[in-house]
């Protein structure tokens, strides 16, 4: 979004404010005049202190609402609340969308580790995380008890609207044509076919949703005492799980910073793999398939005669080139690896004896050691004879599928700056104004909520569970949707990433601060219903990607019955059969 847009935004905002506050103004002076004529005539013969009783009677209407900061506008009508939330909402937005673009900017600098694994997850929680933090700080320890299940709505609310209405939108927005265990980029011909159209992900993003699975422990540790009905274990058991909670948040950062490093190791030992596939074939060709004995184990004699022909010059040593020009043919570019590179990895495997070249033994040993490499892999696939080389083909179609599970990296490069200093300025701008509208008007939104829900007598989860996940998650939302637009394997595995990746946060930092809280202020831990409802989803959706990497179209009609599920559990489990 361009400047001119934002300012405008900002100005519309400033003058919806001062509408509400003359209006507001204009209100009280109409009650100050209606009070006065009232007090002057209806009781002036009744009483001789008219004016005292005046004073009484406006002093309690000024209290009737408390006024955020001492200047924020406050309300007790339905209209008035509503208006309210939806410009501390649109703030708390505002807060949301500066926090992601100053962690992609920064993203953009450093790269992804550190930053990637620390910044990123926590800036993203930091809205719902003030919410919940302001919704029992204040106050006494009853109001607390109250007010603190906006912060429950919220957390509730935040996890299944990202686990229900965006994961379902992103498989309907991001779906090609599927094809076996893979979706063809680019590619949407079958529409809306249930099973024929859908996305794929690669192997990482299904440990993201394992990761998300396993965030749930704290959950279960706080309700613990419930389950088992007793009382006297219930502070303790929030300690224990408070405790879990950080363990749980810290391991995870941690995985993040070096989850980069991982997946290049993973991703250099595929494309190992696939330099020996694609050699092993290569020889199978030459040898005419006869490259293991009668008893199953390498032909030596016949390597010996392969190595005769590789050795172009006949000095009973492959050089380099004489490795370089066995590669020609082999398809080494679908894995993005220059076949030099090849060259490179083939010599460091077979050179024993670091000369930079491979004589007749070392071939021998090196071939026979990729062969049984190759039979271990498919140790659970019977060999078709011990005269062919089928097995072969096999390794080569494994490895190329656990090439595609993990997905092309190429994308990840980070780009080159050309202001950095400035990016750096603009970055750090970004998040400070994000951090400080979220801690501004975070509070505000809370007394909004609950002034709402006194005044509709609608139970503040609700409005928090439905309302505030809009505000604190739609920059998640939008990113997550232009991403699952392009219609690729890649951006499709990104987008599912960040949506669980985002619900882990939730279980482990916000549900932190949501612990603690309760623990600091000795408040009462009865969220039966609300936490299933978070168990229940997240396990599903959790157990659904974590088995999976493709989700045909009609997986997303699981996760939009999701939330209307949810809302009716919460319901009857409370206002039904008493859980709360």
């Amino acid at each position: 979004m361009n400047k001119i847009t934002k300012s405008t935004h900002l100005l519309l905002l400033l003058l919806l404010l001062l509408l509400f506050v003359a209006l507001t103004a204009s209100a009280a002076r109409a009650r100050l005049i209606t009070s006065l004529v009232s007090d002057g005539v209806d009781r002036a013969s009744s009483s001789n202190e008219p004016h005292l009783i005046l004073l009484r009677q406006s002093s309690v209407e000024e209290k009737t609402c408390d006024q955020s900061y001492g200047f924020l506008p406050c309300t007790t009508t339905v209209l008035g609340n509503l208006f309210l939330i939806l410009i501390y909402g649109y703030l708390m937005f505002l807060a949301a969308r500066y926090l992601s673009e100053g962690s992609e900017l920064l993203l953009e600098i450093l790269g992804p580790g550190i930053v990637g694994g620390l910044f990123l997850p926590i800036l993203g929680a930091l809205p719902d995380a003030m919410l919940i933090l302001v919704s029992g700080i204040s106050g006494t320890k009853e109001a607390a008890q109250r007010q603190v299940l906006v912060g429950m709505g919220l957390l509730a609310g935040s996890t299944v609207m990202l686990l229900t209405l965006l994961w379902g939108s992103c498989v309907v927005i991001g779906k090609t044509d599927l094809d076996g265990s893979t979706a063809i980029d680019l590619q949407d011909t079958k529409r809306f076919s249930l099973t024929g159209s859908g996305v794929s992900t690669d192997i990482w993003t299904s440990y993201a949703a394992r990761i998300m699975t396993i965030s749930v422990i704290p959950f279960i540790i706080v309700q613990l005492p419930q389950i088992l009905h007793s009382s006297s274990g219930r502070h303790l058991a929030v300690l224990v799980a408070l405790i879990v909670a950080v363990v749980l948040l810290i391991s995870y950062c941690l995985y993040q910073v070096f989850q980069p490093w991982i997946q290049r190791r993973k991703l250099a030992y595929v494309k190992h793999k696939h330099v020996i596939s694609g050699i092993l074939r290569h020889l199978k060709m030459h040898s005419l398939g006869r490259l293991l004995g009668d008893d199953g184990e390498p032909d030596e004699n016949v390597l010996r005669k392969l190595f005769k022909t590789i050795d172009l010059d006949g000095d009973q040593l492959l050089s380099a080139p004489e490795l370089g020009a066995l590669m020609i043919g082999i398809r080494f570019d679908e894995i993005d690896l220059d076949r030099d590179d090849a060259v490179q990895k083939v010599l460091r495997d077979f050179d024993t004896s670091g000369d930079a070249y491979i004589d007749e033994n070392e071939f021998v040993v090196g071939i026979s050691r990729w062969l049984n490499e190759a039979k271990r892999s498919l140790a659970s696939t019977p060999l078709p004879g011990p005269r062919t080389s089928k097995f072969i083909d096999h390794f080569h179609l494994q490895t190329k599928q656990e090439h595609n599970l993990l997905g092309e990296q190429s994308d990840e490069v980070v780009e080159n700056i050309d202001n950095p200093k400035w990016t750096s300025i603009k970055a750090g701008l970004l998040l400070l104004l994000g951090a400080a509208i979220a801690a501004a008007f975070a509070d505000p939104l809370v007394d909004a909520v609950n002034s709402f829900s006194a005044a509709t007598s609608i139970p503040s989860f609700f409005i928090s569970f439905i309302a505030l996940p809009l505000a604190t998650n739609s920059s998640e939302a939008v990113s997550a949707l232009i991403f699952a637009s392009r219609k690729k394997k890649r951006t499709s595995s990104l987008t599912f990433s960040e949506i669980y990746g985002a619900v882990t946060m939730n279980n482990v930092l916000c549900l932190s601060v949501f612990l603690a809280l309760v623990y600091a202020r000795g408040l009462v831990w009865d969220f039966s219903s609300e936490v299933l409802v978070i168990l229940i989803v997240c396990i599903v959706m959790g157990l659904f990607g974590s088995f999976r990497t493709v989700f045909p179209l009609w997986t997303s009609s699981v996760a939009y019955a999701l939330y209307p599920f949810s809302l009716v559990l919460v319901y009857v489990l409370d206002y039904k059969l008493g859980w709360s």
